[in-house]
C-alpha cells in the first residue's frame, strides 16, 4: 500500500512538473511592429528569417505565425494602429 501511494505521489510531481516546463514554453515576441495604415486591407511581410502574428491584445497561444500578415479594417480613413509581433526564426 504504501509503495503505491509513493509511486502516485511521484506520478503526481512529474505530471506537474512537465506541466510547469510546458507553461514555460510559450514565447514572447522578438520585436513588435506599430502599424498605422490606411483604410482598407494592408499587409505586411517579413522578407527573411522571421515569422509575424497579432499581439494588439497579447500573445495568442493558439495562434500560428506565419511569414506575411494581412489585416484590414473598412469604413473610415484610417484603421487604429495595432501590434504586430514577430519572431526570429533560427
Amino acid at each position: 500500500m504504501r509503495r503505491t501511494a509513493v509511486r502516485l505521489v511521484v506520478a503526481a510531481m512529474l505530471i506537474g512538473l512537465g506541466w510547469a516546463a510546458g507553461m514555460a514554453q510559450t514565447t514572447k515576441p522578438d520585436f513588435e511592429l506599430v502599424v498605422d495604415a490606411p483604410a482598407g486591407d494592408v499587409s505586411v511581410t517579413c522578407a527573411k528569417g522571421c515569422d509575424l502574428a497579432w499581439v494588439e491584445r497579447g500573445v495568442n497561444p493558439n495562434a500560428t505565425p506565419t511569414q506575411t500578415f494581412t489585416f484590414g479594417c473598412g469604413g473610415s480613413v484610417r484603421c487604429s494602429s495595432g501590434k504586430i509581433g514577430g519572431w526570429i526564426r533560427r
